[in-house]
Parts: C-alpha cells; structure tokens; sequence
C-alpha cells in the first residue's frame, strides 16, 4: 500500500509532475485472530508439558500413575484449587492480585461446618460457604475500590484476618461433617460414567469462566481494566464497580472450592486452603495470564492447574519430600515469568 505525498510537497517549478509515492509503514498484525494463535500457542505448549509429565510418570511408576484410581485423584485435587484459580484469573486479568484467597477457603470452610451451620443440612452449608466468600471478597473490593488501598496491603489483611477467624471458630480443632448427602459426593457410588462431582462441578464453573471472561461485556470490561484503567475510565467503564464485582467473584469461587473441599475432606479446618493463593497465582501466570493485566485465559489457568497437580502427585508416588516439590513450583513461575516478559518486550519492539 502506498501514501501520496501531501500538497505542500508537490508544489515547486515542476507542479504537473505526478505525485510521488513512498511505501507506508508495515503495522504490526494485531488483529483478534493473531491474538488467538499466541494463545493457542501457548495452550497447546501446557498440553505438552502435560503429556510429557504423563510419560514421566508413567515410566517411574507405571503401575500407581496410571491407574483410573489415581487419574480420578489428580482430577479432584485439581478441581479444588481449579476454582479458586478461575477466580483469581479474572482479578489478574483487571490487574489485580488476591492473596488472600487460600485464607478465604478457610474461614468459608470452618463456618459451613460448625454444629449451627450442619443443623440445615446440604443447602445450608452449601449456602454458608457461598456467602462467607461473597462477604470476604465483598470486604476486599470495598477497601480496594473504594477505600483505593493497594491490592497486595488490602487481601494479604484479609489473608491475616480470615486465618485468624477461622482459628477462633474451630479453636484449633477439626469439625466433622455429619451431613450423609454432603459426604455422599465424595464416595465413588456418586461418580457418573466413572468421573467425580468435584470434577464435574470444576468444569462447570470453568465454562461459565470461560463464557463470561471471553463472550460478555463484563469480560472485556475486566481486560480493559487491566490493559488502561484511566484509558478504561474515558471510555465509560465504572472502574471501581468493575474492580469491586471482580473480588466478588474470586470470593464466590473460594466460597465453592471450600464446599467442595469440605466435601473431599469430610470435616472444616482452619489450615485448609494453605498456600492456594501461590498455587492459584502460579498456575494463572504459567497458563499465559498477564502479571501486569490486560490479558486472561481460562483455558491457559486450567492447564496451569492440572501441570502442578501432577507435578506433585508424581513427587508423591516416587516419595520425594515436599521442599522439593516447592522448589520445583517456583522454579516453573520464575521460567514463566522471564517468558511473559521477554513476550512482551518482543511485542513493543
């Protein structure tokens, strides 16, 4: 394509001279389909990373990997910290941070399982664990949004004051659930066509995540957020009550994981929960979520999820001690961190 000088530039002794014509400027393909296939890129290499892990384990302990017992295990404890993740993805994406959620889990876990709460039954400590999440994400949004704390000071508070109330609930002691139809989900009698409610509950949420991050306003609200508030603002987007619904959802979500964790573990704990905030983060980061926000992908955090998980059930079946296993996690968000990094300096070049 070319540009035709301007007018001033023609005029001269020579004005019936035609136009001269100089190349435009190549422009860099931003278009949405080039988009989707950085992100397809990167998904599909989680998915051999995944694959590789399998081979892994299925070399070093071929009997114990491999069996649907174990597959089926992966996938629930998947689930758990799945959901959490999803939440935690959106609040990335707008450019915020939630520390706070594993303490969340906690706190909804211990108050849907306290004697008063398991006297109504499945829908009362399905619906307490809801609204304790609800109401800590509530409290977060408010102090971020509103009181315009910074988001690591306001949610590692609230990590602090919802490990602290979960600790005076339970007063250090275990609640076991008593409640036959909450404990009934996590016996094999209640799987369908072999696969756990946990995991089938983990997938709805996740396409819901989906749906609503990639084919509503509130999704591409939330990425405009991220990628320039102020930019965000201009364009007639309440940036605080977008911010505040955001934590609202990370809430919801820890809410539902402590309800399914409450299912997987059959009692309420003060020290569930611990350290999900590092694993949500991670595997949010590895599955090609923008530190920095303006861009989230679902389906990058569930392969992010399920690449941890098997990490650490490999470990596990091959008893190497958990140290190590930590130091692996870290290594992983180091390499994938140098790599958004290095993404994006290419991008504005």
């Amino acid at each position: 394509m070319t540009q035709p000088v301007s007018s001033a530039q023609q005029s001269g002794p020579d004005k019936g001279a035609a136009p001269v014509s100089v190349p435009a400027s190549p422009k860099k393909d931003r278009s949405p389909r080039a988009l989707g296939l950085r992100v397809d890129l990167r998904s599909l290499s989680l998915l051999g990373v995944l694959a590789a892990l399998i081979v892994v384990g299925g070399i070093t302990e071929p009997d114990a990997f491999l069996d649907s017992g174990n597959l089926q295990l992966i996938l629930t404890q998947a689930s758990v910290i799945g959901v959490v993740t999803v939440g935690v993805t959106f609040v990335i994406t707008s450019g915020g941070i939630d520390l706070s959620v594993g303490a969340m889990v906690a706190l909804a876990s211990v108050w849907a399982t306290t004697l008063a709460t398991q006297e109504y039954g499945f829908a009362g400590i399905l619906f307490t664990a809801m609204l304790v999440g609800l109401g800590a994400g509530l409290v977060n949004g408010v102090l971020i949004a509103y009181g315009r704390m910074v988001p690591f000071i306001a949610t590692l508070a609230m990590l602090a004051s919802a490990r602290g109330m979960a600790l005076l609930i339970t007063d250090g002691k275990t609640q076991i659930v008593t409640v036959k139809s909450v404990l009934d989900l996590g016996l094999p009698g209640s799987y369908v066509l072999g696969i756990p409610p946990l995991v089938m509950m983990f997938a709805v949420v996740t396409v819901v995540g989906w749906l609503v991050l990639n084919r509503t306003t509130f999704g591409r609200r939330t990425v405009a957020v991220g990628g320039n508030a102020e930019a965000a603002r201009l364009a007639g987007i309440d940036v605080r009550r977008q911010r505040l619904y955001l934590y609202l959802l990370s809430g919801l979500c820890c809410g539902i994981a402590a309800f399914m964790l409450i299912i997987l573990s059959g009692s309420g704990q003060n020290t569930n929960g611990n350290l999900y905030e590092l694993d949500a983060i991670a595997a949010a980061i590895i599955g090609g979520t923008l530190l920095t926000g303006g861009r989230g992908t679902i389906v990058g955090s569930v392969l992010g999820v399920l690449v941890f998980t098997t990490i650490t059930n490999i470990f596990a079946l091959n008893n190497l001690q958990s140290d190590v296993q930590q130091i692996a996690k870290g290594a992983i968000i180091v390499a994938a961190v140098l790599v958004q990094g290095r993404t994006s300096a290419h991008r504005e070049t």
